[in-house]
């Protein structure tokens, strides 16, 4: 579904991403693992254009997406859920949703944020709140609800866990359990007992490069290569 071939992304004159190359088949749960800084949230803002790579290429589907703006890979069917969330201030949980969503009749948007409130009877209950003054978690549940009621093909989940209380990491740990079932999957982890959990694929960055890749049983089954690029034993 998804190929990346050798890309090299800057901010400035700083070399972020120093040739990755990576691959995510359809249905396919795939994790990049790596310390902070190792460039895993710049590979996932290449892939979906907001810091597109100066050289190498990305295909979606078989079909050159590299350079193109964000909106319009978001049009082929990839969404981003960052790391800050961006919840939009001032909007309601049920007008969140409701922005995230491509085309459509009114009729169509308010049946899929229906479907969505469904999925997430949490969200459900608060559809009239501020999003800003939602709890970390309950944020965390929304930027993901807002993302899948677009109905992408694949997921870009970046560091889903952060700052989030073990309850919640729990709650979201179901929920990726749930998508994957439906749902083509790349996400962004630093807990590595979470991430061996969900990762059928699992690719290591360290300052800027591929340092590893395989299938989610190679990684479990290769303490040293967790020890020396991930500080784990």
């Amino acid at each position: 579904m998804l190929q990346v071939d050798d890309i090299h992304t800057y901010y400035g004159e700083s070399h972020a991403l120093q040739g990755v190359s990576l691959s995510v088949a359809e249905g396919e749960t795939t994790c990049l693992l790596g310390r902070n800084g190792a460039g895993k949230s710049t590979t996932l803002k290449s892939i979906m254009g907001v810091t597109p790579p100066r050289q190498g290429s990305i295909r979606f589907r078989d079909e050159p997406i590299t350079g193109l703006p964000a909106h319009r890979i978001a049009r082929c069917g990839i969404a981003l859920v960052p790391e800050d969330r961006r919840i939009f201030a001032g909007l309601s949980v049920q007008q969140n949703l409701e922005v995230a969503m491509r085309v459509g009749t009114a009729t169509h948007k308010r049946q899929a944020v229906e479907r969505v409130f469904d999925s997430y009877p949490m969200l459900a209950g608060l559809r009239d709140q501020d999003g800003a003054t939602l709890s970390g978690g309950q944020q965390q549940m929304l930027a993901i609800a807002r993302a899948l009621v677009a109905e992408p093909a694949l997921l870009l989940l970046d560091e889903p866990n952060e700052g989030l209380a073990p309850v919640i990491v729990e709650q979201i740990s179901e929920l990726l359990d749930r998508l994957a079932a439906s749902t083509t999957i790349l996400f962004t982890e630093q807990n590595l007992a979470f991430a061996l959990r969900h990762a059928q694929r699992g690719y290591i960055l360290q300052k800027g490069r591929i340092v590893f890749a395989g299938s989610g049983n190679e990684l479990r089954n290769q303490p040293e290569i967790l020890e020396k690029y991930l500080s784990v034993a």
